[in-house]
């Protein structure tokens, strides 16, 4: 019958649609989620960053106080080629973070968030993927043990 046909045909398109955006809905609640995710660990490390160079009394020993407590963040016990690279990058956030401090009515040149975002655009072209996924907490399988 023509008339029962277009009524599964129309049930047919009704649970495509339903599947598309439930399938779009999944995509964007994982992009936003990841973004959320970013935002706090960026917020955490710089607030880190920030305060080891708060507490250094001068530019050289800022860098290397805050590198160190990337460093402690990260879980790096030792130094290999890639994380030298990566702590170089690094470098001119905890710079910029400590001439904003030292010069608070002069603000230095790049802003401590201007070199941030240049940091991680740097990682993501260098390393295919965004420099928060380094602080990511993979918990391993424990197996459970029944006595």
């Amino acid at each position: 019958m023509p008339f029962l046909r277009d009524l599964e045909v129309a049930a047919d398109h009704a649970e495509i649609a339903e599947s598309r955006f439930r399938q779009e809905a999944a995509q964007r609640i994982a992009a936003l989620e990841a973004e959320r995710a970013f935002a706090f660990r960026r917020l955490n490390v710089m607030r880190t960053v920030t305060e080891a160079v708060a507490g250094a009394p001068g530019e050289d020993e800022a860098v290397a106080a805050a590198l160190d407590a990337v460093r402690e963040k990260l879980g790096w016990a030792a130094d290999s080629e890639p994380h030298v690279e990566v702590l170089a990058h690094f470098a001119p956030v905890p710079q910029a973070i400590h001439r904003s401090l030292a010069a608070p009515d002069d603000p230095p040149e790049p802003s401590p968030q201007d070199a941030l975002v240049e940091f991680e655009r740097w990682y993501a072209d260098e390393r295919r993927g965004p420099f928060w996924t380094l602080f990511e907490q993979r918990m391993p399988e424990t197996p459970l043990v029944d006595f």
